[in-house]
């Protein structure tokens, strides 16, 4: 009887080792094969990440596949294979007009262009300077073409990520002594490999206060704009007459930006198109007498000293919506047609002086 206890025992002992043994290989190959996905998945990104840069080649690779001196090249095949006309594309569709901002960004492709082809015939030349300053008044696209720019050298292989980090004052300059490096610092590691877009970029600077640190962010931007500068592209933003004023305090930073593009403010012509571009993302339009109402509700607006060009009409584009779906949701009984849920009309553009404005453009 005894004997027979103990054999069941050690046949439980067994079992459960048994068991024991299957789950935890069972887990170890789960563990394994999820492990293995893994690295397949990184070797693929690193596989894509390899074949872009093919396309893209740097310097470096430019030099070991040199050209003949007897060969030719064609730009039309030197922007197909950079994809920049992608890029081109890209911003015609974001932005309306801006027709002297569009033509320097071109510019500026163009002169990188040439100098990657320049590259491959072995005709050496430092590299280009691209530190930039982007003026004008707030919602003129600035923030939407430095986004382009980066990607636009990032693909002609002078950048190697080509992110955009936006920054002001409050990212870069600490409140006690001691913070304001290591904040810089934090965002200029973020930034390297892309470009530095720094907005209102003269409240860096306060020349009436002698213990403001902000000094202390110019003298560190200045010296990695020069020592960086195949690593980063810094473009300081903001009004053009407190840019103009900020260089002039600080003519080591002007020295060190090659390109000036300046935003200048929308007409209204511009902002009525602006805002049936963002209408039309939105699967929304304006009815003829709604526009006839926005038109003026525009003039009105672009003579006050907060207008904020295209920011603006997307506020009052986002207000005009609410005002929509309330005209509609609040009479309960109503059918509605699709057409009704895409039009919006004057009393959604302005409420409440939308007809009188209506009335005092038809007279």
């Amino acid at each position: 009887m005894i004997h027979q206890i103990v054999f069941a025992i050690l046949s439980v002992i067994v079992f459960v080792g048994a068991m024991g043994l299957a789950i935890f290989g069972f887990w170890s190959t789960g563990k394994a094969n999820k492990k293995e996905q893994e690295v397949r998945k990184d070797r693929a990104r690193m596989v894509g990440a390899q074949r872009r840069r093919a396309l893209l080649p740097g310097r470096s690779d430019r030099r070991a596949a040199l050209l003949p001196p007897d060969a030719t090249v064609t730009f039309a095949a030197e922007r197909q294979t950079a994809g920049i006309d992608e890029v081109f594309a890209a911003l015609d569709g974001d932005l309306v007009g801006l027709v002297p901002v569009k033509k320097k960004v071109q510019e500026i492709a163009a002169l990188l262009l040439v100098d990657r082809a320049r590259q491959r015939f072995g005709l050496a030349a430092p590299r280009p300077n691209l530190h930039m300053c982007f003026t004008g008044p707030p919602g003129t696209g600035k923030t939407t073409v430095a986004l382009r720019m980066a990607e636009l050298l990032q693909r002609l292989g002078y950048l190697e990520k080509g992110q955009l980090v936006h920054a002001m004052r409050d990212d870069l300059v600490g409140e006690y002594i001691g913070q304001t490096a290591p904040k810089t610092k934090r965002v200029l590691d973020r930034a390297m490999g892309g470009v530095l877009f720094i907005d209102e970029a003269y409240y860096l600077y306060r020349g009436s206060d002698s213990k403001d640190y902000g000094q202390e962010v110019i003298d560190i931007l200045l010296q990695v704009m020069e020592n960086e500068r195949d690593k980063l592209v810094v473009i300081l933003a903001g009004y053009k007459d407190r840019m103009d004023e900020f260089f002039g305090s600080n003519p080591g930073m002007s020295s060190r930006i090659a390109h000036h593009l300046d935003f200048a403010a929308y007409e209204l012509d511009e902002l009525t198109d602006i805002g049936q571009l963002m209408l039309g993302q939105a699967r929304y339009y304006l009815s003829t007498e709604a526009e006839i109402a926005f038109r003026e509700y525009l003039t009105i607006q672009m003579q006050q000293p907060r207008f904020a060009n295209a920011r603006s009409v997307r506020n009052e584009l986002e207000r005009a919506r609410l005002r929509h779906a309330h005209r509609l949701a609040s009479d309960l009984h109503r059918s509605w047609t699709r057409d009704d849920l895409m039009r919006l009309e004057p009393a959604d553009i302005l409420a409440g002086n939308a007809d009188s404005l209506l009335e005092r453009n038809q007279l």
